[in-house]
């Protein structure tokens, strides 16, 4: 049996722990900095439900193939990454990470081991293999200490990216001509940076709700800069289905109507069905015209290719183990990587719950001890186990979201679902909102200028709805819809809307309008008819029909939409009326709530 080589180099570091490992376990942003090639991988399931991952790349004059194990990792403590070679001068790789607190910062040990296969194998590491991967990796770990202290805005020195021949000057243009649009939000030129500049593992998959928080904006501003960006020729958008597992793009397509109906995840061996509001993911990758892509992995496995993951572990057949780690209480998801099944525990007393897995199934089982995991695997197979963090969503554009955002209806008309095809939507905001006395209004005044002011009435409506995040779907006579993501983001834009209609009529000289308007909150469908995306169902009937409820001026709401938490905080500056009505289409009396256009008058004059 050949020696294992060894080398291990000792990093001082003067910030904590939590600051470092983000930085250097993202193994696939390590490896790139490090300028070690990508490479492919290919799944292969196997009849137990695990997936064997063999690695294929070309280092120099040497075609590799290997086995890559799945790397285990404990969140801000550890992570051991081991590769078993096929072919090629090495037998097996293992790269060790661990970070240990100390006063004022941590102290980071980083361990390579290397087997050789044959006599070249021994001759490179006995040339200079680790001397040079030592001056590469120290080099790197220095740059995560001075991003981690802030004194460089990157994490890495990479060398610079590939750019297609004229891309800068191509670029300088349409940063120009996205902020002549209203969607640059002085943010073009932070974008063209990103994709000129930043790691191909930052822009293989570009996330606006990520980059609203790198640069502190609204969220909507970052979406709509990205839209206004694939318009204009800098980025290109996909429609991506996320395997509920892993959360990762498995099905990849241009177009809304192109999004299959499911698709197989071969790194979970699991099929898994589209759910629009859950797993259907709007993203982003630069145009090939500027920066085409590299078509392989610098990392399949790895702590920050999948943050929500906070203990990644291989055990053996019937091996128990308890682990160090701390998690903060909160919603977590045990699982597997095998297929099986899973469970989701709210944790908020106690110690952790042991995780159990017996290869079929996985429970909760009684408390670990304080700042501990306890696991047991009760198969007769290895097992890698998974506790996840169910906040992995957060930076995720969900396609119900998208759609319901005027920038995606204005720039991308043409993106709809197949005809005679329809999605649920969980859960979603609905404004009806009517013009009172139109009808009087054409024959007091005669017919163009009712038109012109009913035109006036819908820019008014239409930029109170975008500036609160919501999308005005279509316009019926002189009504509107319009959808929101959120249920304060529809109540600020109705009190918005009164309050500008009364700042127009006092302004203007014309003829005053009164707007009558209804919310309500719940599940849908959303469909394509008449070439647009719309929404059907009992809420949309019941915002509908509860608009017809407004005497105008004031604002009529459903009890289901006023009970949301994120209202009943807003609605404490208020002092609604309850009130009930019958319904078309409603079997019972339906309850609802009323703040009176005199309210609404006295707070905008506040």
């Amino acid at each position: 049996m050949a020696k294992v080589h060894s080398r291990t180099w000792n990093w001082q570091f003067d910030s904590p722990a939590e600051k470092i490992w983000p930085v250097l376990a993202d193994t696939a942003r390590f490896n790139e900095a490090a300028e070690l090639p990508d490479h492919h991988v290919e799944e292969i399931p196997q009849a137990d439900g695990s997936v064997l991952y063999i690695g294929r790349a070309h280092v120099g004059p040497f075609r590799l193939e290997w086995r890559d194990r799945p790397a285990n990792w404990i969140t801000n403590r550890w992570f051991r990454h081991c590769r078993e070679f096929r072919t090629g001068p090495l037998k097996s790789l293992c790269a060790t990470f661990e970070l240990f607190p100390q006063d004022g910062g941590c102290r980071g040990e980083y361990t390579l081991e290397a087997e050789p296969a044959n006599l070249v194998g021994r001759l490179i590491l006995a040339a200079g293999f680790f001397r040079a991967t030592g001056s590469t990796f120290g080099r790197l770990a220095e740059n995560a200490r001075d991003f981690a202290n802030g004194r460089r805005p990157t994490e890495f020195d990479c060398k610079p990216p590939h750019l297609m021949p004229g891309a800068e000057e191509r670029v300088s243009g349409l940063v120009a001509a996205i902020e002549a649009t209203a969607h640059g939000h002085g943010l073009a030129g932070k974008l063209a940076e990103y994709v000129l500049r930043r790691q191909e593992v930052d822009i293989r998959s570009i996330r606006p709700l990520g980059l609203s928080r790198l640069w502190d904006v609204p969220d909507r501003h970052a979406i709509e800069v990205c839209l206004e960006a694939v318009r204009q020729g800098l980025l290109r958008l996909r429609w991506d289905l996320l395997c509920p597992r892993c959360q990762v793009g498995k099905a990849s397509v241009p177009a809304l109507d192109q999004l299959p109906k499911g698709a197989h995840c071969s790194s979970c061996n699991i099929d898994f069905d589209q759910e629009y509001s859950k797993n259907v993911e709007l993203a982003f990758h630069p145009a090939r015209a500027i920066r085409p892509l590299h078509s392989g992995e610098y990392c399949l496995f790895g702590p920050m290719s999948t943050p929500h993951i906070k203990l990644h572990l291989t055990l053996g057949a019937g091996e128990r183990r308890t682990v160090a780690l701390d998690l903060p209480h909160g919603v977590y998801r045990l699982r597997t990587l095998e297929a099986g099944g899973e469970e989701t525990v709210h944790w908020d007393e106690a110690g952790f719950p042991e995780v159990i897995a017996d290869g079929d199934s996985v429970s909760a089982g009684p408390p670990s001890a304080p700042g501990k995991v306890a696991l047991a695997n009760t198969a007769q197979r290895e097992l890698t186990f998974i506790v996840e963090e169910r906040g992995w969503m957060r930076d995720v554009l969900t396609a119900d979201r998208v759609t319901a955002l005027q920038v995606f209806r204005d720039l991308f008309t043409a993106d709809v679902l197949r005809p005679g095809d329809d999605v649920e939507i969980d859960f979603i905001t609905m404004m009806f909102t009517d013009l009172k006395g139109s009808t009087a209004l054409y024959e007091r005044i005669g017919d163009a200028r009712s038109y012109a002011l009913v035109r006036e009435h819908f820019a008014i409506i239409g930029k109170a709805v975008r500036a609160h995040d919501g999308a005005i779907v279509k316009t019926i006579g002189d009504a509107v819809m319009a959808v929101f993501n959120h249920p304060p983001d529809g109540l600020r834009c109705a009190v918005r809307i009164h309050a500008d209609f009364a700042a127009f009529n006092a302004a203007s000289g014309k003829e005053p309008m009164t707007v009558k308007l209804g919310l309500h909150a719940g599940r849908c469908i959303s469909v394509t008819l008449n070439d647009r995306l719309d929404y059907y169902g009992s809420a949309a009937n019941k915002a509908a029909r509860l608009e017809g409820q407004s005497r105008g001026g004031d604002i009529v709401m459903s009890r289901e939409f006023a009970d949301d938490p994120g209202i009943a905080s807003l609605l404490r500056a208020f002092s609604p009326v309850e009130a009930t009505a019958e319904l078309k289409g409603f079997p019972e009396p339906v309850p609802f709530l009323r703040i009176t256009a005199g309210e609404l008058a006295a707070k905008a004059g506040d």
